[in-house]
């Protein structure tokens, strides 16, 4: 077998090629800039933890590291890196956070720790030389030249060492230490004749990425034997694929939120698989067929959520029936409700209360405009407290009566078969259609009176007729073959001849109206109203009115600092007090001061228990905030990790149902 001339590729020990004395990378200057953010080293250090605690067989794989022989210029033995620069710079900076971490208490760590970060020719040059712009800046880190008298600058590098400083205690060094040693990787190695470019774009750009769902199949089989392999794929995943079909990225989507309360983004970053490791970070056989047990369990629910018709139970059907109407995106507590009712935790008459619940919350927001989306991992929340709470989270999130009846008389009806089917009380509209008294293109021949004709009528006239054709006090039910008969009709026909032989209630009743036009038509949507306000019914509840506001728990945590993140908010609501707060290092500002005065034990145990963001003195360069004379507060994190901080302190406090954001113009379109 030939074998090739300019391309070596071995498997190695990350940490032991690292500290080989030749070692020596530089990143060239064509390479992108470091930009990991703190989600990336949240998931390093998870991963790093992870396998440190596994028996000394266990390996963690981080991937391929590209790099070519330097050419003639570059310093001999050098390594010019193509691929894996993000990975190699983070993994430096965690072991330069623990080497300053133990540098006073065990010297002999720290100089281990050192032959990984320092070359052994050229005292005090770092291993990795990256690009030129901000090579000055990494080596000051790595050295540990970047104390708090040193001039304050924003960078990546140090915002992630800050973050590793933070995260790993004194005591937990060694831990982090035998992860780290732990990790592998393939090192190919160009020669002088390989094409770079072609080789990078083979390992990047070829093939369809996994998606989440397949990840977390690869997740849960990975490391078992073959046949374990067989045995959970056999008895659990295949049932779980059998119930959700093309819907199993949801299902596991809709899961995470129901499990954890918070809910995960629809796309991006593998957000759905990188929640399932978090939730599941270790699975052993005998834990992951617990574990998957239930996962099939549910998934058998989430096939009747997908097809109601498979619920026994007529009325329960039914009433999943009319959630579907407004999409998939009340699952998750669906799923939860569901699970408990099978299990004997949950009444029938409390599941059919949460499903009408769920109707008239979803029909009245999207009546008045508002949004459905972000709602449900609030709700699950509420669920955990029992079937009243619930309810009573359902009903602060739904608009009130008089604010529904103002947009049913002057706006477009919203699933107009779904509310009309309600309204007449059924539910099978097969050959059934929705008729629009006032045609919504009425001929010039067409007449509300049998008087004047549609070309008498004014500008103004028509227009108005026009504004509320499709609102629902002109709409009414019709069967087909009554329908065709309509066509073109005008109203004393219909009212005279079609109308009086339809089998709905909803329609024979307009057979009483003498003339029709906007008089008629905004009484017949007052007396439809009240109907609505009774099948649709929204709970006597008190507390103020957070529509439109978004529960700390459930705003949007984005990686980095995205354009247009200084006006994010409009204003916080922090236990009934109006904030003039606008982005989210405001927020965490004064989130933690606020606590720090009225609950300084929980933010001293949020913040021993989580590394930080409270030290006792300011430890290392960077943007730091005075709480009082012994306690710093350290601000220099990106967005994600500041606003996951805030939600984290606030849930420990026990207020964080009590505080809310407003979105600004520019956060909703972020």
């Amino acid at each position: 077998m030939g074998s090739a001339t300019n391309v070596e590729a071995h498997a190695v020990n990350t940490i032991a090629w690292l500290a080989e004395p030749q070692t020596a990378i530089v990143v060239p200057v064509y390479q992108r800039q470091y930009r990991w953010d703190i989600g990336g080293c949240e998931q390093l250090l998870a991963d790093i933890r992870a396998v440190a605690d596994l028996d000394e067989r266990s390996m963690h794989f981080i991937g391929s590291i590209l790099s070519a022989e330097s050419p003639g210029e570059g310093a001999p033995g050098e390594l010019v890196l193509i691929d894996g620069q993000q990975r190699i710079t983070t993994l430096m900076l965690l072991i330069a956070a623990l080497r300053h971490t133990i540098a006073d208490t065990d010297p002999a760590l720290a100089d281990e720790l050192g032959r990984v970060l320092l070359r052994a020719s050229g005292p005090g040059r770092t291993k990795l030389r990256p690009h030129r712009a901000w090579a000055d800046v990494f080596e000051s880190v790595v050295r540990g030249h970047h104390g708090a008298g040193g001039q304050l600058r924003e960078s990546r590098f140090d915002d992630n060492y800050a973050y590793f400083r933070s995260q790993v205690r004194l005591d937990e060094v060694p831990r982090i230490w035998r992860g780290l040693q732990k990790l592998e990787h393939v090192s190919i190695t160009l020669g002088v004749g390989a094409n770079a470019q072609q080789i990078f774009e083979s390992l990047n750009s070829t093939g369809e990425p996994l998606r989440d769902h397949e990840l977390i199949h690869n997740y849960v089989l990975m490391g078992l034997t073959h046949s374990e392999q067989t045995e959970i794929e056999s008895e659990f995943w295949a049932p779980i694929e059998s119930n959700t079909g093309d819907a199993i990225a949801g299902f596991w989507r809709h899961y995470l939120v129901m499990t954890s309360g918070r809910e995960v983004a629809v796309a991006g970053e593998r957000s759905v698989y990188d929640a399932f490791r978090q939730r599941f970070p270790r699975l052993d056989l005998a834990s992951l067929r617990v574990d998957a047990a239930t996962w099939r369990e549910y998934s058998a629910i989430y096939r009747i959520l997908l097809d109601p018709a498979r619920e026994q139970d007529d009325a329960i059907a039914d009433r999943l029936a009319g959630v579907n109407i407004f999409g998939r995106g009340m699952y998750p507590l669906l799923m939860r409700v569901l699970h408990e009712h099978a299990r004997g935790r949950a009444s029938r008459a409390d599941l059919l209360a949460t499903l009408e619940g769920i109707q008239s919350l979803l029909l009245r927001r999207t009546v008045v405009g508002l949004g459905t989306d972000r709602l449900v991992a609030r709700l699950c929340r509420a669920r955990e407290d029992g079937h009243a709470a619930m309810m009573h989270a359902i009903a602060r999130i739904m608009p009130s009566n008089e604010r529904v009846r103002i947009e049913l008389k002057y706006n477009p009806l919203p699933h107009p078969a779904y509310v009309l089917g309600r309204l007449a009380g059924v539910t099978d509209l097969d050959g059934v259609g929705i008729e629009y008294v006032v045609p919504l293109a009425p001929g010039d021949t067409w007449t509300g009176d049998g008087l004047r004709t549609w070309g008498d009528y004014t500008e103004d006239e028509q227009n108005s007729h026009r504004a509320l054709a499709s609102t629902l006090g002109n709409l009414t039910l019709l069967e087909d073959p009554l329908a065709e008969r309509a066509w073109e009709a005008s109203f004393p026909q219909k009212r005279d001849v079609l109308y009086p032989e339809s089998a709905f209630a909803l329609t024979r009743d307009i057979a009483h109206t003498s003339s029709w036009g906007t008089a008629a038509i905004s009484q017949r949507t007052g007396a439809l109203s009240e109907e609505f306000m009774r099948v649709w019914a929204r709970p006597e509840v008190t507390g103020i009115d957070d529509d439109g506001l978004t529960p700390i728990l459930d705003a949007q945590r984005r990686r980095g600092w995205p354009r247009g993140w200084e006006r994010e908010f409009e204003y916080v609501e922090y236990r009934g007090e109006h904030w003039e707060v606008y982005d989210v290092k405001h927020l965490f500002n004064r989130v933690f001061r606020r606590l720090w005065a009225d609950d300084r034990a929980t933010v001293e145990a949020f913040s021993a228990r989580r590394g930080g963001p409270l030290y006792p003195a300011r430890a290392w360069n960077g943007h730091w905030d005075e709480v009082d004379e012994q306690n710093f507060l350290y601000m220099g994190w990106d967005s994600k990790y500041m606003l996951t901080a805030v939600q984290g302190v606030l849930d420990e406090a026990g207020i964080a149902a009590e505080v809310f954001v407003k979105y600004s113009y520019v956060g909703a379109a972020m």
